[in-house]
């Protein structure tokens, strides 16, 4: 995708042919950073303060955090340091272990002196292996949309939460994916941006994005999108997710559920667009098997925005005193979503639908 003209993605290889570099999405929207990592502890650090979020981000990140620590030591005791300081990151996002022990499976039977190298290519197959699956969700996404033409003269309303456009992959995005794809296509379609409470992903990532790229939005207060939805306002909701069980169920920023709810009350179709990295085929019950990740309560009750004089300030919104609870994500269950948008097509959210595109994982069942 492209910044003011120049086409980026989210985190590559710097021109040293060791750095890795990516954008800092803590400064969106108001600064346009590039942050360099030298070690694991850079990537680690990344990842766990969101610098790089987004469940496939989060993968290609860990994927170069082996890369660099290989870099700087090839041994077995450092391979098993790396995977578990990664690992330990982010706890709900199932992209993260399965890029870790993707490298792990290539990196521990190799001499040491092959690990480098190794490492490197395989985060860079990654990468790559993300941008095209993401391209292909956006395909498979946009017969979805053609199929919801807009009348003669009318646009056509999605609504979005968080933020699952190329910021969180490598390049694309999952949700966001197929509305890019529908705009270039010269669908007319209108995006309404949740702000996406407590980090506000929504207003801060998400709608910059859209901008960059020209697609119409509108940034909602995250409580507006029933509303909306009860006055026709809203054809079709599609979400991102960082965990999907293999019956379906969704894991995915703390909100998402009660926009399905909402949706499912109007009538709404409800997507989710994902990759098949983030399907966790060892578990069904997505309410009692994911872990949710408690982030810190200052997410909650701190808030950053740019001044009348351009400046960038934090300021408290919570009295003092006042503690805060900040459950990142929740999870929405497989019968209130309308169909799961893969890489290889669109399917039921449930388990017969997830096996129909990916017959090879039912050994596992």
């Amino acid at each position: 995708m492209k910044v003011d003209g120049t086409p980026y993605r989210t985190i590559w290889l710097g021109a040293d042919g060791r750095t890795v570099q990516a954008i800092d999405q803590t400064l969106l929207p108001h600064r346009f950073v590039v942050r360099d990592f030298r070690t694991v502890e850079d990537a680690e650090r990344a990842i766990r303060t969101m610098v790089v979020r987004g469940a496939p981000l989060i993968g290609a990140a860990a994927a170069y955090g082996m890369a660099l620590a290989m870099a700087t030591d090839p041994s077995d005791a450092m391979l098993a340091r790396a995977h578990a300081l990664l690992l330990a990151s982010r706890p709900t996002a199932v992209n993260l272990r399965w890029a870790l022990d993707d490298l792990r499976a290539l990196l521990a039977p190799l001499p040491s002196a092959a690990r480098r190298e190794a490492a490197y290519r395989r985060a860079a197959e990654i990468c790559d292996e993300d941008a095209e699956i993401c391209r292909r969700i956006g395909e498979h996404g946009l017969g979805e949309i053609r199929r919801l033409k807009p009348r003669q003269g009318e646009r056509l309303n999605a609504l979005t939460h968080c933020n699952a456009g190329w910021l969180a992959t490598v390049d694309w995005g999952t949700a966001l994916a197929p509305i890019y794809q529908a705009h270039d296509a010269g669908i007319p379609i209108h995006v309404w941006v949740d702000e996406t409470r407590p980090r506000n992903q929504g207003a801060s990532l998400t709608a910059w994005e859209l901008g960059k790229h020209g697609v119409p939005h509108t940034v909602i207060a995250d409580n507006a999108g029933g509303h909306l939805m009860q006055h026709g306002k809203v054809d079709f909701c599609i979400v991102g997710t960082d965990r999907t069980t293999r019956r379906g169920d969704v894991c995915n920023k703390i909100g998402t559920y009660l926009k399905a709810l909402a949706a499912r009350d109007n009538g709404v179709p409800f997507y989710v667009g994902l990759p098949y990295p983030t399907i966790d085929w060892t578990i069904e019950d997505g309410h009692r098997e994911i872990p949710i990740e408690e982030r810190h309560a200052a997410e909650l009750s701190r808030i950053s925005g740019r001044t009348e004089s351009g400046e960038v300030v934090a300021v408290d919104v919570l009295p003092e005193g006042s503690p805060a609870a900040n459950p990142a994500f929740d999870v929405t269950p497989a019968r209130l979503v309308t169909a799961l948008i893969t890489e290889r097509g669109v399917c039921p959210a449930s388990e017969a639908g997830l096996l129909s595109l990916y017959p090879e994982q039912a050994r596992a069942a």
